[in-house]
């Protein structure tokens, strides 16, 4: 399974949008891009497996794997990049500024609920992150 996410970048913020197979799944929310500095900076484009794993005190989440200088990248809920994100990806149900966005806890069901069944079964999800060119009003409603 292969997810793309198409990523436009801002000064406070970089917001995306998740889709598969041509269809959006979600918005998304990140960090700006600071040339992939730890926990002030997005990760950079290009591609990553995601995988499943355990926190005792968070329970199961969704990360990337293989981040190039980065360790720990997670897709987790957060509606406000620069104040809840120390460089993972946020899903959001709709992007309303730069870095910020609603219902991200709903997009992260979403989300879930496409990719876990894969993961369970054993087959490889990857997230190919690339960024849109130009200004496109979908990313900041």
């Amino acid at each position: 399974m292969e997810l793309i996410l198409n990523r436009m970048y801002f000064k406070n913020g970089t917001n995306g949008q998740i889709s598969y197979q041509g269809c959006v799944i979600c918005e998304c929310i990140e960090l700006p891009w600071r040339n992939n500095k730890r926990n002030i900076s997005c990760i950079p484009e290009g591609r990553y497996a995601l995988i499943k794993r355990y926190h005792t005190k968070h329970g199961e989440q969704l990360a990337l794997s293989h981040v190039p200088k980065r360790e720990a990248i997670l897709i987790h809920p957060a509606n406000f990049a620069l104040r809840e994100l120390q460089g993972c990806i946020a899903p959001v149900t709709k992007c309303k500024g730069e870095g910020v966005g609603d219902y991200s806890r709903i997009a992260l069901e979403r989300l879930h609920s496409l990719v876990y069944p894969v993961i369970e079964a054993q087959e490889l999800v990857i997230l190919i992150i690339t960024s849109v060119k130009g200004r496109n009003s979908l990313y900041i409603h």
